[in-house]
């Protein structure tokens, strides 16, 4: 799915190396554990009616950003920011978990973020020759085998897959949200705006969030001043306190993807399709930009099969009844 956005492994392949995959089994789900102080900041946030969807019809006709629909969501409490290096790296500690970019060997680096040595780049994506491969990068190593998680503890974990994250969420005692609710959240309490903060990419001259400026994907001029990820906090808060929720990270949500579900999504508290083959993504990430991925928008919808991780790919979480599993 949208692997200018975030590559995966379509069909079991490697995106940015020819040749198949053997299919792991999902990893084992650690049991249900006290989160501990690390956990992540939750809001709680009162549910009720919003309208879900692209207002302004200028998504991509693929994504299935229309119609705008009516929703009503019971109460949830959502995370104010993504999940953290250092919040992952307590998970990791106290289960022993292995990611799936660990258990594959290997995950999709964006070309300017590489920290490894040549050997280590297994290939280029052949339609998106910006994404490699690179033989142990994962969660402690987001740019490849020569970096570390510990110089970037406040930044979001990246190279999760969704069964990764669902990992995490069981283990705190807490679960994705659905992407009615990450929209709801997103949206701030607001109706039919563009961005977290309103229609405007940059307010009064202000970067409000961490996207990709200059010609992409060879020269980014750094502007809102970070090349990949920025430290969780590092823009304003929308109007129900969530961080981010526009670039930085792609963000997994509960839900099965399909462009047609807003067309027949039930009015309350929908989870999604009961199938599929990739989960959604919402939020846009830092490698956003206007010429080729505008889904830095609230209404933006992406998506990516369960097993695949990516450098610009984390997760919130949720507080509230039992979700989709």
């Amino acid at each position: 799915m949208h692997t200018c956005c975030t590559p995966g492994r379509p069909g079991r392949v490697h995106a940015c190396a020819p040749g198949t995959v053997e299919l792991l089994p999902p990893p084992p789900v650690p049991p249900r554990r006290r989160a501990p102080h690390t956990a992540p900041e939750v809001v709680d946030l009162p549910g009720g009616e919003f309208r879900m969807g692209d207002h302004f019809d200028e998504g991509y006709p693929d994504d299935g950003e229309r119609p705008v629909h009516r929703v009503v969501l019971e109460p949830f409490a959502i995370g104010t920011t993504t999940v953290t290096n250092a919040q992952f790296a307590a998970f990791a500690a106290a289960t022993g978990h292995r990611t799936d970019a660990e258990r594959y060997g290997s995950s999709a680096v964006f070309h300017l973020a590489l920290r490894a040595r040549p050997r280590d780049v297994l290939g280029r994506a052949p339609r998106t020759p910006w994404w490699l491969e690179v033989a142990g990068a994962d969660w402690a190593h987001p740019g490849g085998p020569l970096s570390s998680w510990q110089e970037l503890p406040d930044h979001p974990v990246v190279h999760v897959s969704w069964y990764d994250a669902v990992a995490y969420c069981r283990w705190s005692g807490t679960r994705l949200p659905t992407e009615a609710e990450w929209e709801y959240a997103a949206r701030g309490g607001h109706r039919g705006r563009r961005y977290p903060w309103g229609d405007d990419l940059t307010p009064d001259g202000q970067d409000r969030c961490n996207i990709w400026h200059g010609d992409f994907p060879t020269h980014n001029t750094l502007r809102d001043g970070h090349l990949t990820t920025a430290p969780v906090r590092s823009f304003p808060p929308n109007d129900f306190g969530l961080y981010e929720s526009a670039g930085n990270v792609w963000e997994w949500c509960a839900d099965w993807f399909s462009p047609a579900y807003y067309r027949r999504s039930p009015r309350h508290d929908p989870l999604g399709p009961r199938t599929g083959t990739a989960r959604v993504t919402r939020g846009g990430s830092h490698l956003c930009h206007r010429s080729y991925c505008n889904r830095y928008r609230l209404a933006a919808r992406s998506a990516n099969t369960p097993e695949s991780s990516s450098g610009n790919c984390g997760f919130r979480v949720v507080r509230a009844a039992p979700g989709p599993a």
